[in-house]
């Protein structure tokens, strides 16, 4: 303490939001707080994640077809690697297409080819009647089905031999099983798409419980979306070709490349 002068503190105003040598000292100390993130690092740091992850992963969704389309421009060995995991995909999926087809089955056989069949595979049960409308339309799907999705029994039975008495109007009753349990029951089309019902809307259910893979390639709604791309590739080469022909200089080529993008 100098002589003359009491001994009390003097107050220093600091910014703590200051990015000062200072303030590094006094963080140290705990005496301010931690300076918070900058939100604009933490959005550019995670954009950069993005797209990291979806360079890395760009090959993620294409088949061996696809794969092999790409030799001239992906590195041999990063394309080997998706190549050999597709084929691994392929082969597990082949050991579990035992099906096929519809399985007619009787009440006493209900145990055996439902509820053990469902521990290896997912079991899709339809309680028909042939008076009912939506029930007909319902086995002309599955039969469909079936054939494309040979992982998955498809099982028919009439709706009052598996269950006496059971009503005519409740035809068709969907019953799923998986892993020995009941996991899905719906009955009559009502809640799929009714008379309208399609394919389609079978296979968005298999997908909703897990059976069928989102990103599966047999999938109408994903053979859907590769049609609109193609045709959109289509259409793009057909429309630089058409300007090709016209005569038009690169420069108004480019602009109208900007215009149509």
């Amino acid at each position: 303490m100098l002589p003359g002068f009491p001994d009390q503190k003097v107050q220093v105003e600091v910014d703590p939001t200051e990015d000062t040598e200072w303030n590094d000292i006094l963080r140290s100390k705990g005496i301010i707080p931690e300076k918070e993130p900058d939100p604009t690092e933490q959005l550019e740091e995670a954009l950069a994640d993005a797209i990291a992850k979806q360079h890395e992963n760009r090959l993620e969704d294409l088949d061996i077809d696809e794969l092999e389309a790409l030799e001239d421009e992906e590195d041999e060995d990063f394309l080997a690697i998706y190549k050999q995991k597709r084929m691994a995909e392929m082969r597990q999926l082949a050991s579990r297409e035992k099906f096929g087809s519809i399985y007619p089955i009787s009440k006493p056989e209900w145990q055996r080819e439902v509820t053990e069949a469902s521990k290896d595979a997912t079991v899709f049960v339809h309680l028909s009647n042939e008076s009912q409308l939506q029930s007909r339309l319902l086995s002309i799907i599955l039969r469909e089905a079936a054939q494309k999705f040979k992982e998955i029994k498809f099982c028919e039975i009439e709706g009052q031999r598996a269950i006496e008495g059971y009503p005519e109007k409740n035809c068709p009753t969907i019953l799923i099983y998986k892993d020995g349990e009941l996991v899905k029951q719906l009955v009559t089309l009502l809640m799929l798409n009714g008379n309208d019902t399609t394919l389609k809307h079978v296979e968005a259910l298999l997908v909703d419980l897990g059976s069928i893979d989102i990103k599966d390639k047999r999938l109408i709604i994903n053979q859907e979306e590769d049609d609109d791309l193609r045709e959109s590739h289509k259409l793009r080469f057909q429309k630089k070709s058409l300007r090709g022909k016209s005569g038009l200089s690169d420069d108004s080529q480019s602009d109208e490349d900007d215009f149509f993008d």
